[in-house]
């Protein structure tokens, strides 16, 4: 009788070694059926910028859906800009009427995108970081200094091409002036995308001001 009760209690002993708690894969499953699913459409994005979330017809966000057009538009002034300094600095070479208007066009696009959305539609910030500040600082340093050259590099062409008829040295000064507009305009886009991406301002209109411009 008492191997009987010896046996019992040795298979009985280790269903009890851990509190009752259960283990192995059917317990690792259930914990993890258990976790919420964090993340939905209606937790990732506010309910007044996420309502193309609700019905896949609309899935293609509206201009009205963002907290501001900044985002929308800035990416032309970084790309023209960009363009007609590579443009320009080709001509130097080529000296080629054709070229002069591809530099004309890209130059009067990009510094008029560039005014307006440092501007009329550069959006104010509330709440920021110490170190978030810095960094609009430096955003906003080059993003100035974008429009200064982008207007000077716009004149500069217009007196190349219409002026001076595209001689070698006015096109090198238009070359020399678009390509710093270009690396302003790099590293506005550099300390934008840092603000966005590290320090978290603009998406969903975090930190951001609503209905505000300067």
């Amino acid at each position: 009788m008492l191997f009987i009760l010896l046996l019992c209690l040795m298979h009985t002993a280790p269903l009890y070694a851990h509190g009752g708690e259960k283990h192995g894969s059917t317990a690792r499953t259930e914990a993890i059926s258990q976790v919420p699913d964090t993340l939905t459409p209606q937790q990732i994005a506010p309910e007044e910028h996420a309502a193309h979330v609700q019905d896949p017809a609309s899935a293609h966000a509206r201009p009205d859906d963002f907290p501001n057009k900044h985002p929308l538009i800035v990416h032309f002034p970084i790309v023209l800009l960009l363009v007609a300094a590579a443009v320009q600095l080709c001509n130097i070479l080529f000296l080629r009427k054709e070229l002069d208007w591809i530099t004309t066009v890209a130059t009067l696009i990009s510094f008029s995108t560039a005014y307006y959305v440092t501007e009329i539609d550069h959006p104010h910030t509330t709440g920021l970081t110490a170190h978030a500040k810095l960094v609009l600082e430096q955003h906003d340093f080059y993003a100035d200094w974008t429009i200064y050259l982008g207007g000077i590099g716009l004149i500069a062409q217009l007196l190349n091409q219409f002026l001076f008829k595209g001689k070698r040295w006015s096109v090198l000064v238009v070359a020399l002036v678009l390509t710093s507009a270009a690396y302003c305009v790099a590293m506005a886009g550099h300390y934008g995308a840092q603000l966005v991406h590290i320090e978290g301002v603009g998406p969903q209109g975090k930190y951001l001001e609503t209905g505000h411009h300067h």
